[in-house]
């Protein structure tokens, strides 16, 4: 069985958390743990907050967010702007990395995806947009009855 959403919602900084919300009731049916749950609404934020800061630089537009299951509890979401794009990729995703002028960004937020997720991939075009899409294995509870067991066992 599979199972997909599409949300689109403005480019304004108050929907970053309806994001995360957006995507925390979405992956919860895959029943995942605590850490789990926390790490997906953090790379989120991070994605949508770049789409919006970075995207569309303080302009009206609009963030598509898409998530996706399957039977292998593999969760791809992916958080797309029709913004500035990014000109250079690989430069981006290194960490302190910023278009903004350094007061207010740290320029961690591919580092952050990429810390919390198990698969990051960026696709951009400067004057087009960007898509951030990551991946994450959900273990669950199935994990933890897992590990519980090995931690008797051995």
């Amino acid at each position: 069985m599979q199972n997909r959403m599409e949300l689109h919602f403005s480019s304004c900084p108050q929907n970053e958390s309806f994001a995360r919300v957006a995507i925390a009731a979405f992956a919860v049916q895959l029943n995942p743990t605590l850490p789990e749950m926390a790490d997906i609404k953090t790379a989120v934020s991070e994605a949508v907050t770049n789409a919006i800061v970075h995207g569309y630089r303080n302009q009206e537009g609009m963030v598509s967010l898409c998530a996706e299951y399957g039977e292998r509890r593999l969760l791809t979401v992916s958080v797309h702007d029709d913004g500035c794009g990014i000109e250079d990729v690989p430069a981006a995703m290194q960490p302190f990395y910023s278009t903004g002028d350094g007061t207010e960004r740290s320029g961690m937020g591919f580092c952050v995806m990429q810390t919390f997720m198990d698969a990051v991939e960026v696709e951009s075009t400067v004057g087009q947009g960007t898509t951030v899409t990551m991946r994450k294995y959900i273990t669950g509870e199935v994990g933890l009855h897992r590990e519980r067991m090995l931690d008797e066992i051995g």
